[in-house]
């Protein structure tokens, strides 16, 4: 006998027992069992439409990993606006800094899937609970990847006082002096720290981590002579290298970055292969209705993709992109296994 032969047998016996003890009971037709199913899976599809048609009905919050100053930041920022001008509602920037991003990413995480809060993601979010079990979330399930803002190259600068003035020279100095020369970073496992990491991996250098609590607070010590080289993003940093304040004797990605004709890529300057790129990218908690993750994937690239928006971008020292959902996730995995593989050779942890 089949088991919807014997849910049915059992169904009439129970209802047949209730009828003997007096009650009034009419025993129900399958078609109206079955309309009832069929009236419950209406409710929910209409209540999921009715959402995504009334959303947003209040303010984003918009969490930002890092603190003030840096790329993530004046990135940031502008998405905020763009969504905030796309949807009618105030997005509100909260920057939760701390453990290379992982507080604030956590919280975006842990957050109720309803499309309300959101948060900027860059290359140390796709490892971080790879490299420890502190990080509040998981890095490869825990998002929905909403899009790619912008690809970041990264510069190697190095202050005035330091004699080098290209790969070639700086590899050099670096090996007549294992472990003399410092390296600021902006916090453990950030890409300024793993591009620096790849670069000494690739050149076969000794050279020592100085961490800082943000992008800013690296930047006043590099300004000043207190640590003597750094991977950058070039948001922010791009008017200090004009100004002679800073100098780039390299950029990270596999191609010179327009903004800076004459500085050449470290790919051609010495270390073959080498591509360091950083990033800046929208998430939301995983769950969030498929219909929304796309309205504001939608929202961000069309406003990306128009020429004054490019510029900006480009002026700041980034790479405006503005991918799908779809695509996002696939570049997030890629990069995921990218930097995970150099993180683990070079030891590195966010706890």
């Amino acid at each position: 006998m089949s088991n919807f032969r014997k849910l049915r047998r059992n169904q009439t016996q129970s209802w047949s027992l209730l009828i003997q003890a007096g009650l009034n009971i009419t025993l129900p037709s399958p078609a109206s069992i079955c309309g009832l199913c069929i009236l419950l899976l209406t409710e929910l599809v209409i209540g999921r439409q009715a959402h995504a048609q009334t959303y947003p009905a209040k303010p984003i919050r918009f969490i930002l990993s890092y603190p003030p100053g840096g790329s993530t930041d004046t990135l940031g920022r502008i998405v905020a606006k763009v969504v905030s001008d796309a949807e009618g509602v105030n997005v509100i920037a909260d920057n939760r800094p701390g453990a290379s991003g992982s507080i604030g990413t956590s919280l975006c995480a842990k957050s109720p899937p309803d499309g309300y809060t959101m948060c900027m993601v860059s290359p140390a979010q796709t490892i971080a609970s790879r490299l420890s079990a502190n990080a509040g979330y998981d890095s490869l399930k825990d998002l929905s990847q909403v899009t790619l803002v912008a690809t970041v190259p990264m510069l190697l600068l190095v202050h005035p006082s330091l004699p080098v003035k290209n790969v070639g020279e700086l590899i050099a100095l670096a090996k007549r002096r294992p472990g003399a020369l410092n390296y600021a970073s902006s916090g453990g496992g950030a890409s300024p720290h793993l591009a620096m990491e790849l670069f000494k991996q690739q050149a076969g250098l000794d050279i020592t981590l100085i961490t800082y609590k943000g992008a800013g607070a690296q930047m006043v010590d590099q300004l000043a002579g207190r640590v003597e080289l750094a991977f950058a993003p070039a948001v922010g940093v791009v008017p200090f290298v004009k100004e002679g304040r800073l100098r780039a004797i390299a950029v990270s990605t596999r191609d010179r970055f327009p903004i800076l004709p004459d500085v050449p890529a470290i790919n051609e300057a010495g270390l073959k292969g080498y591509d360091a790129s950083s990033w800046q990218g929208v998430a939301m908690p995983a769950g969030v209705p498929r219909e929304i993750v796309v309205r504001i994937s939608t929202d961000i690239a069309k406003a990306l993709h128009t020429p004054a928006m490019t510029n900006r971008i480009l002026e700041l020292g980034g790479v405006a992109v503005g991918n799908t959902p779809d695509d996002f996730s696939r570049y997030w995995m890629a990069e995921s296994d990218k930097w995970f593989r150099v993180a683990k050779t070079a030891n590195v942890t966010i706890d």
